[in-house]
């Protein structure tokens, strides 16, 4: 199990420094704090391209991926089977 943990261990490193890289790869839709409050709505903020589709599908799959690792991780070393 020692073997296990430390691999998702690693999975779960591997998995932050690409979400973090996903994450910098969308485009930006905000200006500031005009736009939390309505004031940056242009016209073609529901559109997007097939790239920037796919980009949102990898990740949210990447990060859902990452939360499972860690939920594993944590129900692992609550019940001691990664000692």
């Amino acid at each position: 199990m020692f073997v296990l943990k430390v691999t998702l261990e690693v999975f779960v490193v591997l998995l932050s420094i690409m979400l973090t890289a996903l994450i910098l790869m969308h485009k930006g839709k905000g200006g500031g704090l005009s736009d939390m409050f309505g004031g940056g709505i242009s016209a073609n903020a529901g559109t997007s391209g097939v790239a920037e589709r796919n980009l949102n599908r990898i990740t949210v799959v990447v990060a859902l991926l990452w939360i499972a690792i860690i939920i594993g991780l944590d129900f692992m070393v609550k019940y001691g089977l990664g000692a």
